[in-house]
């Protein structure tokens, strides 16, 4: 379990004050900075690396499913090129080559490798704006893709025609329709959500008269027959991307001007401790300048809306990782019924 150093100076400064050779505790003080214990650029420039997490459960098109290539195995997407550019900026800031050291880690264990000092930070379609149990310690950069949506998809028409009868149901006494949409729309249905996800923590908040299913990725929710579900909980990019390329037997259950449902709205960030001041400011920096030369719109666009096939852009454009975690990450998992409380 780690220490916050922060908590621990000024007790020592207290008792300092009862010894002799304070001054030389408040010289050390002075010398590192109060709020300067954490030279994390500092430390990434000296071992010229940067451990990155990326979530091993694919969310194209953010995280790419991994291949093989002549050169080894890659990963790719819209997050694996972004930490790319991150990457740039610190070989700039450190005048010296930083490479990217990718680990493919399961999405429920993202936030304890972080915590744990295993990476520096992590990047995969990650919620700035959604609270979550396992986010302690943690902070988020400036947006990167503002405006994405949690909502809804389904392979039956049956379902769509019960979700907005259970609209229409709702009642103008009660609490607004923003704070009951998704906990009316959704009563009686059975919601598939990957475990671990932001999407998992709005439907334990929300859902409460539907029944959760929680699934080790994606790919497991669209595949699982036992147990069945009505619908699959997303985000509107990812889901999106898998509708028009290759779910194309689902749908989004839409509004009356055929819009997808949504519940909320979600920001991805990217993730790192809340005490590496130094690269927070650095990633921020960055992300803002690439907002404000549409080159953030053009990422989007690269990875959104061409036309491409991805393994050559793994081959091309990806980052390699270890080998060790090839298997873990073709192991698409399975769906299970929620505990309930």
């Amino acid at each position: 379990m780690r220490i916050r150093l922060h908590r621990i100076i000024p007790y020592g400064l207290l008792g300092c004050l009862l010894l002799q050779g304070c001054g030389l505790v408040f010289d050390a003080i002075q010398k590192t900075g109060y709020a300067g214990f954490s030279h994390e650029v500092d430390a990434i420039c000296r071992r010229g690396s940067l451990h990155v997490g990326i979530e091993a459960e694919p969310r194209t098109p953010f995280v790419f499913p991994a291949i093989w290539t002549d050169e080894g195995a890659r990963v790719t997407g819209l997050d694996v090129q972004l930490i790319q550019t991150i990457v740039a900026a610190l070989s700039q800031r450190c005048d010296r080559t930083i490479s990217p050291v990718i680990h493919l880690v399961r999405s429920r264990d993202l936030f304890v490798d972080l915590n744990e000092g295993k990476v520096d930070i992590f990047a995969s379609a990650i919620a700035a704006n959604v609270p979550w149990p396992a986010a302690n310690g943690v902070a988020y950069s400036f947006p990167y893709f503002s405006n994405a949506g949690v909502t809804v998809i389904t392979r039956s028409s049956e379902v769509v025609e019960r979700v907005r009868r259970n609209l229409q149901e709702q009642k103008p006494s009660q609490d607004s329709l923003l704070k009951q949409l998704g906990n009316q729309a959704l009563a009686g249905l059975t919601v598939a959500v990957q475990e671990g996800s932001s999407f998992h923590s709005y439907a334990q908040m929300n859902l409460t008269k539907s029944r959760l299913v929680l699934c080790d990725s994606l790919p497991a929710a669209f595949e699982t027959s036992d147990p069945r579900i009505d619908v699959i909980l997303g985000g509107v990019p990812i889901l999106e991307f898998q509708l028009t390329r290759l779910r194309k037997d689902w749908r989004f259950i839409t509004t009356e001007a055929g819009q997808p449902l949504i519940f909320m709205r979600e920001h991805y960030a990217v993730v790192m401790d809340e005490e590496s001041y130094r690269l927070r400011w650095l990633v921020n920096n960055l992300l803002f300048e690439m907002n404000e030369s549409g080159q953030l719109a053009e990422l989007q666009h690269h990875w959104l809306k061409e036309s491409y096939a991805y393994p050559r852009r793994a081959e091309s454009e990806g980052l390699p990782f270890t080998i060790e975690r090839m298997v873990e990450h073709y192991n698409q998992g399975a769906c299970r019924y929620a505990a309930t409380s």
